[in-house]
């Protein structure tokens, strides 16, 4: 055997469809895509079209609620913490915030909090202030010799905004089921 005699396997590689030239070919005039209609066109875009007949997305009903306050929080695990004080990314003497959890590369993002959970050992003696925090958590850091400050999520300014908009408009509507009632 040599190298030109080194060959792929038939059908393993497969010549490219020539479209458009030619009756004989096969994919000549139309180049395989029938005759007119949007799927013929360049830029077809139906996706979820059902031809006119209600779709699917709008026959079944709503499902679930998303709620527009949520608080989302960076989880930290006090194994983490630990490693970082190993590596020398973080001073056990100094109050521990997000600002300083972010300085260490300990989290990317603060997000709307740091939350403390308890996986993970800690030896180290920490004063920790988070959004939230396990009672695990609190444990833990309190058998260590630290204590754990759950400070209040910090609440924007929109947010506040849209909770008074949102309890205004429940209010003028159990008044006017109120108002029909007693009718």
């Amino acid at each position: 055997m040599q190298l030109n005699d080194i060959a792929d396997k038939f059908g393993a590689r497969r010549p490219r469809k020539r479209l458009g030239r030619g009756m004989a070919s096969g994919t000549g005039k139309t180049s395989g895509k029938g005759h007119k209609g949007a799927k013929a066109r360049s830029g077809v875009a139906i996706k979820g079209f059902e031809g006119g007949q209600m779709p699917i997305y709008r026959r079944l009903p709503k499902r679930g609620f998303n709620n527009i306050f949520r608080k989302h929080f960076q989880a930290v695990n006090i194994g983490r913490l630990q490693q970082a004080i190993d590596a020398g990314r973080l001073d056990a003497g100094k109050p521990i915030d997000s600002a300083v959890l972010l300085a260490a590369g300990v989290i990317r993002r603060p997000l709307d909090g740091v939350r403390l959970l308890a996986n993970g050992e800690l030896k180290a003696s920490l004063t920790i202030e988070v959004a939230g925090a396990s009672q695990a958590a609190i444990a833990a850091v309190e058998k260590a010799g630290g204590k754990v400050a759950v400070t209040a999520v910090k609440v924007l300014a929109d947010d506040v905004a849209k909770a008074e908009k949102h309890q205004a408009k429940k209010k003028k509507g159990s008044k006017a089921a109120a108002a029909a009632d007693d009718a």
